[in-house]
């Protein structure tokens, strides 16, 4: 019995199963009664907006790779990024977004130093329109503990400090190889990220996509009968979306549902709602994620299965991916 690989998907799976377990079960009488006044057709309209919210990641990732010189098309963009999500939510610390660079290197034969640009590039546009988004949303939040301005601002700190880095280091070349790997890089993500135009488009459709995100949580409320003020929902899933980029968990599953069930409770939501709204916000994403994950399988064919089954068993197993 292989314990490394064991332990690598246990120990995070049963952090993930005892949150959300004392998450339920400190509020489980409330449940029922909960759920029994729920409207289960607003589950159809938070789906369709999670996949429409999925496509429109799709084309920003879409413009990403085309900004450094990687063509391919909407489909194939979404669901580069469904199958690497679905990979985030069985390995750990989210190795499975490294799967990208073999499907890019397979359907469009990009080089790894530009898959990786693409990633890092997606995730700099995510963790600073979120930390925006959460420092217009803090003054409307009525007695939120210190340490979500604490998270938010760490956030923007380090995004700041990304774009500086991307200033000083992006043009530069080195004699040392490892050191001009790690410049040709930041190269790479300047090219794809920095200008007027990518920085304006990319900023506008990272709002529009992580607005959305909210929809899908704010829709899920209206499905309790609880009238919950936008910018709360706004704060809730940033906080849930930063507690989650630790990768504690797979997925983030556990951490995100608390962080959004305890911001809905500070701003004045019943403890059983908050929760419910929580648990079944990050059940669609994730089952949303999942649907759309073996579909892409099938887009790219068998040799995305066997992919897929290398990426799970080297990733567990090493830590890596390629």
């Amino acid at each position: 019995m292989n314990y490394k690989k064991a332990g690598a998907i246990i120990i995070p799976t049963l952090i993930a199963a005892g949150i959300i377990a004392y998450m339920l079960l400190r509020v489980w009488g409330d449940l029922i009664v909960a759920l029994k006044t729920a409207v289960p057709s607003f589950l159809i309209l938070a789906v369709l907006i999670c996949i429409v919210a999925w496509f429109l990641r799709g084309l920003r990732y879409q413009y990403i790779l085309k900004k450094i010189d990687v063509l391919v098309n909407l489909w194939k963009s979404t669901a580069c990024i469904y199958i690497s999500q679905t990979a985030n939510l069985i390995i750990p610390a989210r190795l499975g977004d490294l799967v990208r660079l073999l499907i890019l290197k397979h359907e469009a034969d990009a080089t790894y130093s530009k898959g990786l640009s693409s990633i890092v590039v997606e995730r700099f546009f995510d963790i600073i329109t979120i930390a925006l988004l959460g420092v217009i949303a803090l003054p409307f939040a009525l007695n939120v503990p210190e340490w979500f301005s604490t998270v938010i601002f760490a956030a923007l700190v380090l995004s700041f400090a990304f774009i500086a880095a991307l200033g000083l280091f992006g043009n530069l070349k080195a004699e040392n190889k490892y050191i001009n790997i790690l410049f040709n890089l930041l190269s790479e993500i300047k090219q794809a990220s920095l200008g007027i135009s990518a920085t304006g488009i990319l900023g506008f459709s990272s709002v529009v996509i992580w607005i959305f995100d909210c929809f899908i949580c704010l829709v899920i409320a209206m499905m309790f009968n609880v009238e919950i003020p936008f910018v709360v929902i706004v704060l809730a899933i940033v906080i849930g979306n930063l507690v989650k980029a630790v990768p504690l968990t797979p997925g983030g599953v556990g951490t995100y549902e608390l962080a959004v069930a305890l911001t809905l409770e500070i701003s004045g939501t019943p403890a059983a709602i908050a929760t419910l709204i929580a648990v079944i916000d990050h059940l669609v994403k994730n089952l949303v994620t999942l649907a759309g994950g073996v579909i892409s399988l099938y887009i790219f064919g068998d040799w995305a299965v066997d992919l897929m089954k290398r990426a799970f068993s080297r990733g567990i197993d090493k830590g890596e991916i390629i």
